[in-house]
């Protein structure tokens, strides 16, 4: 039976680093990402009878992030953030469905722990660790401060937090900065909720049923991963646009 374990399983360690099954997902992620983007860009420099199949799918994609972008912060602002929205996109939605691929959760191996021998899957997806979501968390609503304060200035975007001209605003502004910080929180476990939850999903399923039983949650997790990867970047987007626009 599959041990269900809310938190990554240590196969390894790099001197006195330890390597977590979810990070070796992750950076299998992180080159598939990269290698995509290299063919991407190849295939864009290729005249059009010469471009493979692919690319259009991806192209269709990538057409449609930037007319939802340019939607939410308008053409002048949509090409200087559309890298980091759509970079938050794929990279979630890769993580997600990777995670759903045969021998994610199920390939096996053996490790020592507390002298114990023990069985530990050798991959687990990313986005199911919490330490994961919570860095893009972190990445996301730190780059909402810092275009802030660059569109701004630092004077200007904190005006948005500190007003002294009345209680009410002052209190306003504390309820703001809380707000600001509960982002971080709300975007990690949404995130690693809906994705924890699923891949627990898919083996409950899996274990009560026949596995083709399984097939339709399958399908369903695919649509989750898709759409959590959409509103963890239409989220980002919003909250940027947010920030750099003047206080009135």
């Amino acid at each position: 039976m599959e041990k269900i374990s809310i938190k990554p399983e240590v196969v390894s360690y790099i001197g006195d680093i330890p390597l977590t099954n979810s990070q070796i997902t992750g950076f299998i992620v992180v080159l598939l990402f990269l290698v995509i983007a290299r063919f991407y860009y190849k295939a864009l420099r290729k005249k059009v009878g010469e471009r493979p199949h692919l690319f259009y799918i991806l192209h269709y994609v990538n057409t449609s992030l930037y007319n939802l972008i340019e939607r939410i912060f308008g053409r002048k602002k949509a090409q200087r953030f559309f890298y980091l929205i759509a970079g938050f996109f794929v990279y979630i939605i890769l993580q997600n469905w990777f995670g759903l691929l045969p021998g994610v959760g199920s390939i096996m191996i053996k490790v020592y722990e507390h002298g114990e021998k023990i069985k530990i899957p050798l991959f687990r997806g990313a986005n199911a660790d919490i330490n994961s979501t919570l860095a893009l968390a972190i990445v996301s609503v730190a780059m909402t401060q810092y275009y802030g304060i660059k569109y701004l200035g630092f004077k200007g975007y904190l005006s948005k937090f500190i007003n002294l001209s009345n209680p009410i605003n002052f209190f306003t502004g504390i309820l703001e900065i809380i707000s600001e910080i509960s982002k971080i929180i709300s975007f990690a476990f949404r995130l690693f909720g809906n994705i924890f939850a699923g891949e627990v999903l898919l083996v409950i399923i899996a274990l009560l049923v026949p596995i083709l039983a399984s097939f339709p949650f399958l399908l369903l997790e695919l649509f989750v991963g898709f759409i959590q990867a959409l509103v963890f970047s239409v989220l980002t987007a919003v909250f940027l646009s947010l920030a750099v626009e003047k206080h009135h």
